[in-house]
Parts: C-alpha cells; sequence; structure tokens
C-alpha cells in the first residue's frame, strides 16, 4: 500500500467536499469509509471548516498525516453530489487513485452558473424579499439594482480575497445609501423594505442551521466556528447599513 498516495487522494476528496458545502459530519464520514475501502482499518479523520486533517498507520505502526487548509468556502450542492457518488462507488469497487484524482478534478472543472445568471437570481432574490416584507413594484424595482450592486460588488471584492466581514459590511453600505437616494429622490416612500429584502441575499440563514446541527451531533469546535461566522456577518451587515444611514443624514441631510 502506497499510504502517501492514499492519503493525498483521501485529504484531496475531504477537501473537495468541504469547499463546495459538505457539512463537517459527512466530510469526516465519507473520508474514513473511503480509507477503509482500500483496506486500512487505522485511519483517523479530523474536520473543522477550515481545515482537513488524516492520518493513517502502516503495518509497522507508523504514523502518516497530511493536512491541506481550506481558504474559501462556497455552495455547490451539485458538486457534492457528484462527489459523494465518486465516494460510494469508490468505497465499493477501490479504483486506482489516479482514477479517483481524475474524476475529481473534471468535477472541480464542471460549469457553475454564469457570472450574468449569479447576477439577475441575486436582484429577482432582492426584488421578491422586497415585496415579501411589504414593499411595492417601485420598491422592488429599486431592490433589483440593489442586488446587482451587491453581487458585483462581492464578486469584485473576492477577486482580491477580501475577507467576508469587510466585504458584507460594503454590500450593505452600498444598498443602503442605493435606497436611501432612491427614497430621497421621490421614488418611494420608505427605504426599510429595500434594504432588509436585499440584504436577505446576505444573511446566513444555512450557517445559522448548521450551528445547530453541529451542536446536536457534538461537533462543539465546528459550532463555534460557524457561530462566530454567523454572528461576523450579522454585525457586518446591521453595521454597513447603519453607517450608511447614518453618514447620509449627517452630510447630505438626506430624508427616509
Amino acid at each position: 500500500m502506497d499510504y502517501k498516495l492514499l492519503l493525498n487522494t483521501a485529504v484531496e476528496l475531504g477537501y473537495r467536499l468541504l469547499e463546495n458545502g459538505g457539512e463537517v459530519y459527512r466530510v469526516e464520514e465519507s473520508v474514513g469509509r473511503f480509507i477503509q475501502a482500500y483496506g486500512v482499518d487505522t485511519g483517523e479523520v479530523f474536520v473543522i471548516p477550515s481545515c482537513v486533517i488524516v492520518t493513517v498507520r502502516d503495518e509497522e505502526n507508523k504514523a502518516h498525516t497530511e493536512i491541506k487548509r481550506v481558504r474559501a468556502l462556497t455552495t455547490n450542492l451539485a458538486r457534492v453530489e457528484r462527489i459523494n457518488d465518486l465516494c460510494r462507488r469508490a468505497c465499493r469497487t477501490a479504483p486506482p487513485f489516479a482514477q479517483v484524482h481524475k474524476e475529481l478534478d473534471q468535477i472541480a472543472a464542471s460549469p457553475v452558473f454564469s457570472y450574468p445568471q449569479q447576477i439577475f437570481a441575486t436582484a429577482l432574490i432582492a426584488a421578491f424579499f422586497t415585496i415579501f416584507y411589504g414593499g411595492g413594484m417601485v420598491d422592488a424595482l429599486c431592490g433589483v439594482l440593489c442586488g446587482v450592486a451587491i453581487k458585483v460588488i462581492s464578486v469584485k471584492m473576492s477577486r482580491y480575497y477580501t475577507n467576508i466581514f469587510f466585504s458584507n459590511l460594503v454590500c450593505s453600505a452600498v444598498t443602503a445609501l442605493i435606497a436611501l437616494v432612491w427614497v430621497n429622490l421621490g421614488l418611494s416612500a420608505g427605504a426599510d423594505e429595500i434594504i432588509i429584502g436585499t440584504l436577505m441575499n446576505l444573511v446566513p440563514g444555512v450557517a445559522i442551521t448548521n450551528v445547530m446541527r453541529d451542536i446536536i451531533a457534538g461537533d462543539l469546535l465546528t459550532a463555534i466556528s460557524r457561530l462566530t461566522e454567523a454572528l461576523l456577518i450579522a454585525v457586518a451587515l446591521a453595521l454597513g447599513a447603519g453607517l450608511s444611514i447614518t453618514l447620509y443624514h449627517s452630510l447630505l441631510g438626506g430624508i427616509i
């Protein structure tokens, strides 16, 4: 058994699952079963949202460990499903490691929604949530504008590896500023519905849900990490909108 190659493949499998939005318990279970499928029962897998660590022991009881850092997390459930399918097939047939790596690379290279499609979806979500929270069609039109703005800003900032706190703060501030200007031009009666509806694109609802699941599962370290991230995002959204409203009233004398 080439333990180095086994570790490399197992860690890559876990890394691909985690970076595309797979839950921590799913990653640990999948990697553990993958190692066992190749006849190694001495594997230990430890995963947190930013790191995958796998250790196995050879016939001489010598430990081999590989670590891979996860620097950016996204949500792509189509890729998660395909990686899960690959893992199940690997557990049944134990294919060559090169074949597993090839399929992982193919999954990583699979197409995602195009940039215009992402902008359209974000704008549509903002518009419908604006209506949901009591806004009218004119408010929804401003929601579309705000949705386009936050998507463009978030994508541009992600190219410079901007941290999630600052990115959400800027998006929230720009959203509030656009809504305030829209209201001050007499196109709408209130900015609240527009701001809230647009920021629903950024609210970490999935992260908060996963925190509760992690607590129930006993993954307290992961739960604390995800809860901290969710709270920081919430603070950034509130701080960004609050700063825009305060500065707008102070410097420009805007009226909601």
